[in-house]
């Protein structure tokens, strides 16, 4: 099959969305996209192109002062009646087109039609940012070739709806456990109910008063929530056990220790195990690429109220930011779509920002 990643198509941001939209990319079959993009990256002189599986790595080599990372992941969530993309009027609807396809193509454009750019460049193109962590091919790159991360500021191109979204919350959940002893029900007296016991853990979560923290003019406003619950032996029986799972998503200014000590002591007396933990990152926005890129977009930013790949390059000490043409919250969705507007906007800043 011709690959549909043309010269003309490479040219225009738009094309190029609807181009990588219309080649289906559900996490762990990205290999075709892959395939097409490294084909068009290697005929560019002006880049140096690995693989590792299927995640890219392509960068200029200037021997500029400063070396910065565009990164854009390239799988999607399942297709869900929304494939292959379609035009409406000014929107381009399908899956993965704002989350994050159309960001993915301004990497892409950039990379091809800014051979000459003022920093050094490295971009990824890389798998399973929609799974669990440990396909996503960020983290795989850490591991086999971390010299590939090395740079002085990086952006994910992740949908923020043209805004700049610094830094990203850090993301925790556990399960808060309640114990008890079983009867039958025809003489619970004879035990103790486990489900109700867990009425005080809803109780502290329902008082539960979040914080708003605000880092360099970005306000991240915190959450503790229950996001499951489960219990129950049958129906003539008194339960023993319930768990109630909690996501805590924290503010930069935590770490993901002190994340787990303020679960602790707000469900002091119960059993909690931590299941999944990932850190926040700072908002990043000191670093002098990133002043100059706040300049090109012309506004001030505001908080990422997410966890972001941006946490892997901050881990690194890398400042890092969030910027994209799409909207966040149509990400995920049947009818996702990206504004044409967006699209072109996006790439106007990012030549501005790095054009010589």
């Amino acid at each position: 099959m011709a690959n549909p990643l043309t010269p003309d198509v490479l040219a225009d941001p738009v094309a190029l969305t609807r181009a990588l939209v219309d080649i289906e990319s559900v996490s762990r079959n990205e290999k075709e996209i892959a395939d097409c993009i490294e084909l068009v990256l290697a005929d560019a002189p002006h880049l140096t192109v690995h693989r590792h599986q299927n995640t890219l790595m392509a960068r200029t080599d200037l021997g500029r002062e400063q070396r910065v990372v565009l990164a854009g992941h390239i799988d999607t969530v399942p297709l869900n009646d929304n494939f292959p993309s379609r035009l409406v009027d000014d929107l381009i609807y399908g899956c993965g087109t704002a989350d994050m396809k159309a960001g993915t193509a301004l990497a892409l454009h950039i990379a091809m039609t800014v051979p000459d750019p003022r920093y050094d460049v490295t971009y990824f193109f890389y798998e399973a940012e929609e799974i669990d962590s440990e396909f996503n091919g960020l983290h795989l790159v850490a591991g086999a070739h971390p010299e590939w991360l090395t740079s002085d500021f990086a952006i994910l191109l992740e949908p923020t709806y043209g805004v700049v979204e610094a830094g990203c919350q850090g993301t925790m959940r556990a399960v808060v456990r309640t114990t008890g002893k079983r009867a039958h029900s025809a003489r619970s007296w004879r035990g103790v109910n486990a489900i109700h016991a867990a009425g005080e853990v809803l109780r502290r979560l329902q008082d539960y008063a979040p914080r708003s923290v605000t880092i360099d003019d970005c306000t991240y406003r915190e959450g503790l929530n229950a996001v499951r619950i489960g219990g129950g032996v049958a129906g003539n029986v008194i339960p023993d056990r319930c768990e109630v799972e909690v996501n805590y998503r924290f503010a930069p200014d935590r770490a993901v220790a002190d994340a787990e000590a303020h679960l602790r002591d707000v469900f002091a007396g119960y059993d909690l195990e931590i299941t999944d933990a990932a850190p926040a990152a700072l908002p990043g926005l000191t670093a002098a690429p990133a002043r100059e890129f706040l300049a090109a977009v012309g506004e001030r930013p505001a908080a990422k109220l997410g966890w972001t790949d941006v946490a892997r390059f901050a881990a690194l000490g890398i400042p890092a930011l969030n910027f994209g043409p799409g909207d966040p919250n149509l990400a995920h969705t049947q009818d996702e779509h990206v504004e044409i507007g967006r699209i072109r906007d996006g790439a106007a800043t990012l030549h501005r920002w790095l054009a010589s």
